[in-house]
């Protein structure tokens, strides 16, 4: 049984300040990309797991493999007598680079959790699913839904959003990881740099996309109005609370941070209502100037050569450019097809990153792409076939 899973971009990062157990507030809007990886399960006598392609060698093979953690998760909530076998090889195909912002893990886990909904006849729904997915990791649960959502809590609490057309980007893959905890913990230190007195507590740059000029929406109100999180109508802003991001060692896009952040310097995030209403309106110019990602400069403190693929991004005329989630892929958005073509080709030749690939968005997500009539896996060369989505409504 094979599912296919897609990637993910923030449009929107707003990470409020940590609590007293060192956590932070959340809220963000998810965008699935049409860049995936497969996964594959089979029965078998003994478990595995087999990972090929982008970044195999960083990816662990054991129980903390996060598709083997979504299964174990899976068999915990319906039972061991679910399982046909004493085993099960897992087997993912990997184009989404490894912790590089963009949710391959999770993603992954999403995979695992469809095909074994399918394989075991297990019958579960969307939502129980998605009660499994969070018990994983931060990003799991939208990578079962794809498409564009808002994420709250760690973004496990996750509702669809109203978007309209097809937005078409570049991504800049760098030369190197970032560990998520350690870029939240970079995000603290710079915080607290910036609320001491003095020249060096001005405000740090960055965080809202790179070729517009406004300030970082984290934490501050929008113009407009859009849908709420619950899906109604509301004017002005919608102030919704996050929740915990996960500490070092959970497989979730949160992390925890160093000690040293002031609570009550930081306000609490909240969802841009203008870049809510850009995404209806389906307009990639206007889009583009409102991406924001508040771990950006931190990411960017990291990896200091992040600096010029923005700038590059902005002199090849991208309507925006942002670090996606905790770093270091560079998400560019162009205006249509034949602007991301050339622009993918521009990036590539300015030598700012390890290599680039050209997406659209939003994709689907998890779907089953393979179920054999014989119940064997099989093969799908370049995934063509039609997919389906998996889980009762």
């Amino acid at each position: 049984m094979t599912a296919r899973v897609p990637a993910k971009v923030n449009l929107q990062l707003s990470v409020g300040p940590p609590g007293a157990d060192g956590y932070h507030d959340l809220v963000t809007v998810f965008h699935a990309l049409a860049l995936f990886d497969e996964v594959t399960v089979t029965s078998a006598n003994t478990d595995s797991v087999v990972v090929t392609g982008e970044g195999a060698r960083s990816v662990p093979l054991g129980p903390d493999n996060l598709a083997a953690r979504a299964v174990a998760a899976l068999v915990d909530a319906v039972g061991p007598g679910v399982r046909d076998s004493p085993g099960l090889a897992i087997e993912i195909r990997k184009r989404i680079p490894v912790a590089a912002g963009l949710a391959g893990g999770s993603a992954d886990a999403a995979g695992a959790l469809v095909a074994c909904n399918e394989l075991w006849g297990t019958g579960l729904s969307h939502q129980e699913l998605s009660e499994v997915a969070a018990r994983v990791g931060s990003d799991v649960g939208f990578a079962l839904l794809g498409g564009t959502a808002v994420g709250l809590g760690r973004g496990d609490r996750v509702t669809p959003a109203l978007a309209a057309g097809t937005y078409h980007w570049v991504l800049a893959f760098a030369d190197g990881q970032l560990s998520t905890p350690a870029v939240y913990a970079a995000c603290d230190r710079l915080r607290a740099r910036a609320a001491e007195p003095g020249p060096a507590g001005k405000p740090a740059s960055g965080g809202r996309a790179a070729t517009g000029g406004k300030p970082p929406s984290g934490g501050r109100p929008a113009p407009g109005s859009t849908a709420d999180p619950g899906g109604r109508a509301a004017s002005g802003v919608t102030p919704v609370s996050g929740g915990r991001a996960a500490s070092a060692g959970k497989p979730a896009s949160g992390g925890k941070p160093a000690s040293g952040g002031r609570p009550g310097t930081v306000p609490p995030p909240q969802l841009d209502t203008a870049l809510m209403a850009a995404l209806r309106s389906g307009d990639p110019a206007a889009l583009g100037p409102l991406l924001s990602n508040d771990l950006q400069p931190a990411a960017v403190s990291l990896l200091p050569r992040l600096r010029q693929t923005l700038a590059a991004g902005r002199e090849y005329g991208a309507l925006g450019g942002i670090v996606s989630g905790s770093g270091p892929t560079c998400a560019f958005l162009a205006r249509d097809g034949a602007h991301a073509r050339d622009l993918a080709v521009a990036l590539a030749g300015a030598g700012v990153c390890r290599t680039v690939a050209s997406v659209t968005g939003p994709a689907p997500g998890a779907t089953v792409i393979s179920v054999p009539a014989d119940g064997r896996p099989g093969g799908l060369p370049g995934g063509s076939e039609a997919g389906r989505p998996v889980g009762r409504p």
